[in-house]
């Protein structure tokens, strides 16, 4: 069983993915395909590159996923659930980066929504920039492509994955913020 994701390793969609076949598959005989956007899971699905396809649509606090919705709209396929998981946001740097040293910090968009207020709050005089994908962001911190003195919102995983100290945890200005995923498969 392939499964495409919408995001890097590390990624809440990687989380979704792996819950999505113990949970309703009940399956852990899968591999996980990480194809960072909601456009190239549902591709993947239509080319039959993937058995199954799962991405966020939307958060509880971030609202819709308008990525996925306008990737939705040009792919036929068939919906096979939609689940929830709780996301939980981190400030990662890269060790030795200080709270005093960041000068920008970055995620996807719907990260960035999910944290407005803690952002507006705590850094309001650093720079904020949407990226691809939060555990990209956080892969590409760690491999030297963005600056030290930037800072990035993604899992815990993805902090023990690419080695990047937790600055700041849980800072979603929610604190139950579940987002909706949807499983797809290809359209019969």
């Amino acid at each position: 069983m392939k499964i495409g994701v919408m995001g890097a390793k590390g990624s809440f969609s990687e989380e979704a993915g792996r819950d999505y076949a113990k949970k309703w598959l009940k399956t852990k005989r899968f591999t996980l395909n990480y194809l960072v956007s909601a456009e190239n899971v549902l591709s993947a699905l239509e080319k039959g590159d993937v058995d199954i396809g799962v991405f966020p649509i939307e958060n509880s606090n971030g609202g819709i996923v308008l990525e996925a919705v306008h990737a939705m709209s040009k792919h036929n396929f068939s919906i096979k659930r939609i689940f929830e998981i709780d996301v939980h946001h981190n400030l990662l740097v890269k060790n030795g980066a200080t709270a005093d040293s960041i000068k920008t910090i970055v995620s996807h968009d719907q990260a960035l929504k999910q944290c407005r207020m803690y952002l507006k709050r705590i850094w309001p005089k650093v720079k904020i920039e949407a990226y691809a994908d939060t555990a990209k962001a956080a892969e590409d911190l760690a491999s030297g492509k963005l600056p030290k003195t930037t800072a990035v919102i993604a899992s815990r995983a993805a902090a023990t994955m690419y080695k990047l100290k937790v600055l700041e945890e849980s800072i979603q200005d929610l604190k139950f913020n579940y987002t909706s995923f949807i499983a797809a498969e290809k359209s019969k």
